[in-house]
């Protein structure tokens, strides 16, 4: 379905925008799962003062959602009603790599160019995100870990604009981290970070990062259409064990499927809808607490609106 053009109200409110806007943008195809309907107005803000513009001059009646590479993303098919904000573009995907061991990384780049740059200049700590699928605004906002390391554990601060449109900064301590969360309020964009590395070999910490990404392609079904993990793990327990359990793993509703490769994953077999994948995983979650009697909690973000009948 298509929305009503919002554009000349949004440039009407802040009138010098310089970034790009484009009304039913077509947001559900860009994401991993390939699922999922239009945005209504889609904004790739120029730079950060692009951004607190804009953001200044919204009114409180226009809902905004702020995805990255879709990773982890289920957009449902009636797609996103208001502003949906994507970061791009040098101003928000740089990766600067200082002296002193520290990682400055916009909220727009990917977690593997982040490792990457960093085991090039010889900065160990940062190997883990190799193994994170998305960008380091994600990263942020679910405190993303993989492979024996998390967020928190190399985080100086975040910096990012809230919905008023004031420029905010995070100290570690101030994201309120815990697994697979941060306490930052949920209006604020983030649009980079500072990380803390360590002084590092960088042939050992290449060599570390394809130990990542053997041990990823082995396990994951990362060829296919899906996104990260489904659901988070409980305490004290495997997500995908629960699963596999429940005798959920190959399990299909439509065209989406439990892999069959690691059950913590949902993947799209070629035409599932997003409507399909959220089935499956309410119908995984429903037979795991029958079976185990644990609730689990989505992982995976799911926005928008369902599909009008």
């Amino acid at each position: 379905m298509n929305f009503r053009d919002i554009s000349g109200d949004l440039k009407a409110l802040a009138p010098g925008l310089r970034g790009r806007l484009v009304v039913n943008a077509p947001i559900g195809e860009t994401t991993w799962f390939r699922v999922g309907g239009l945005a209504q107005a889609l904004f790739s803000p120029a730079d950060e003062d692009d951004l607190a513009r804009l953001m200044s001059a919204l009114p409180p009646a226009i809902p905004v959602t702020t995805i990255g590479l879709g990773s982890n993303l289920i957009v449902r098919d009636g797609g996103i009603e208001g502003l949906v904000i994507r970061l791009g573009g040098r101003a928000f995907n740089a990766i600067d790599v200082m002296d002193d061991f520290r990682v400055i990384a916009g909220a727009a780049a990917p977690d593997q160019f982040v490792a990457k740059a960093a085991a090039t200049a010889g900065v160990d700590g940062l190997a883990f995100l190799r193994g994170v699928p998305g960008s380091i605004g994600g990263a942020l906002r679910m405190n993303a870990g993989a492979h024996g390391g998390e967020t928190r554990d190399v985080l100086i601060e975040a910096q990012g604009v809230d919905r008023s449109g004031v420029r905010r900064v995070f100290s570690n301590a101030d994201m309120g981290f815990s697994y697979r969360h941060c306490s930052a309020p949920e209006d604020v964009i983030f649009t980079r970070a500072t990380f803390q590395g360590r002084p590092g070999d960088p042939a050992g910490i290449e060599a570390e990062m394809e130990r990542i990404t053997r041990a990823r392609e082995a396990s994951q079904p990362i060829r296919e259409k899906t996104g990260g993990s489904t659901f988070k793990n409980p305490p004290g327990r495997k997500a995908w064990e629960l699963i596999e359990k429940a005798g959920c793993r190959g399990l299909t509703v439509g065209d989406a499927q439990v892999s069959t490769m690691h059950c913590n994953f949902l993947i799209n077999r070629g035409t599932a809808s997003a409507a399909d994948l959220e089935a499956l995983g309410e119908e995984v979650r429903r037979r795991v607490l029958e079976t185990s009697g644990v609730a689990l909690e989505w992982e995976i973000r799911r926005v928008g609106q369902a599909a009008s009948t």
